[in-house]
């Protein structure tokens, strides 16, 4: 249906999946807040575990279109384009942030254990790309330990925040996880749950559109498919966590905010799993190309800058940005320029 389409229906239909990723982040940013307040697992846990994972389900549903299509290679980087973007979107929130580096704000140690485990996560394609091809009924090991990383992740964030056993400097200028004053904490948190589930279901629509609409692009175009995954799909895709990050930061939630970036990312390394999973002409991560392993470093160079900033937490950098999300801008504008030289 996408391929019959003229280009200005073709952008008509990405305009459309767009708002409607936009308008869902949206409101699923005040749901997280209320329900990280009724159910008392804070907003970094849910921000990180949650709005992160409901964020990505658009992203999902174009890694895994796009890998039971047989594009290998855009169903990887629409993953990995994406946690490089989002991580720019936290440094264009601390940008808006004035009072101080938000990541001295939201000091949060659930934080700096996701992004540790995110580096742990995106180091797991990059073994199994230089690893001897192996599959088990058309699925890479390497996919099944993603899962379990990820899961044995979260259960240890969840531990982390009941027993911690570091704790951040609180400053004049560090901003607690507290309810807001609007809203009972004793409700159940039923209602708010599956508005937020429905709420995800209108984003796997949209991401299901999105990936149809690049899907058309790379073919008629004839641009590289890390290109259009990188820097199109998973951009667009990521808008829920754009959306979302601001919101919360115009709310006062800042370790939701700094969560559910994290948080989305790490859930975004899954992409992966489900791109195997969907690709059925072996392992997808020997079928992607040297593209895709740029975007790979890209993430990993970013996450490692944004976690050495949530441990340094400098409080006031020039100009109101912390200097970690100066470098971060830098390295994800840097990335584009490469990436669009090189086609």
């Amino acid at each position: 249906m996408f391929a019959e389409l003229s280009y200005p229906l073709l952008a008509l239909a990405g305009l459309i999946a767009a708002a409607v990723i936009l308008g869902a982040g949206l409101r699923m940013t005040d749901l997280a807040d209320k329900i990280a307040d009724r159910t008392g697992f804070g907003e970094a846990m849910v921000g990180g575990v949650l709005l992160g994972a409901a964020t990505s389900f658009s992203g999902t549903i174009v890694s895994l279109t796009a890998a039971l299509d047989g594009r290998a290679s855009l169903a990887f980087s629409n993953g990995i384009g994406g946690i490089a973007a989002q991580t720019a979107f936290l440094a264009v929130a601390d940008l808006l942030y004035r009072r101080a580096n938000l990541e001295h704000a939201a000091a949060e140690l659930a934080n700096v254990f996701q992004c540790g485990l995110l580096m742990l996560m995106l180091a797991v394609p990059l073994a199994a790309y230089v690893s001897p091809e192996v599959s088990v009924l058309g699925v890479h090991p390497a996919s099944a330990l993603l899962v379990a990383v990820y899961a044995v992740g979260v259960v240890a964030t969840a531990r982390l925040r009941e027993h911690p056993m570091w704790r951040p400097v609180d400053t004049d200028e560090t901003r607690d996880d507290e309810p807001e004053d609007d809203d009972d904490p004793n409700k159940p948190a039923t209602g708010l749950v599956i508005q937020f589930l429905v709420l995800m279901l209108l984003l796997g629509a949209a991401g299901w559109g999105i990936s149809r609409v690049g899907a058309s692009v790379t073919d008629r175009i004839g641009l590289s498919a890390s290109l259009v995954g990188a820097l199109m799909t998973a951009v667009v895709t990521s808008l829920p966590e754009l959306v979302t990050t601001i919101a919360a930061v115009r709310r006062g939630a800042l370790q939701l905010a700094v969560g559910g970036i994290i948080g989305g990312n790490t859930f975004d390394v899954l992409f992966l799993m489900f791109a195997d999973v969907g690709y059925r002409d072996g392992s997808v991560y020997h079928a992607i190309g040297t593209g895709d392993l740029f975007w790979l470093a890209t993430a990993m160079l970013m996450t490692g800058v944004l976690m050495l900033g949530l441990l340094y937490r400098e409080k006031q950098g020039p100009g109101g940005i912390g200097r970690e999300s100066v470098t971060l801008l830098a390295i994800y504008g840097g990335a584009i320029l490469l990436q669009a030289r090189a086609g």
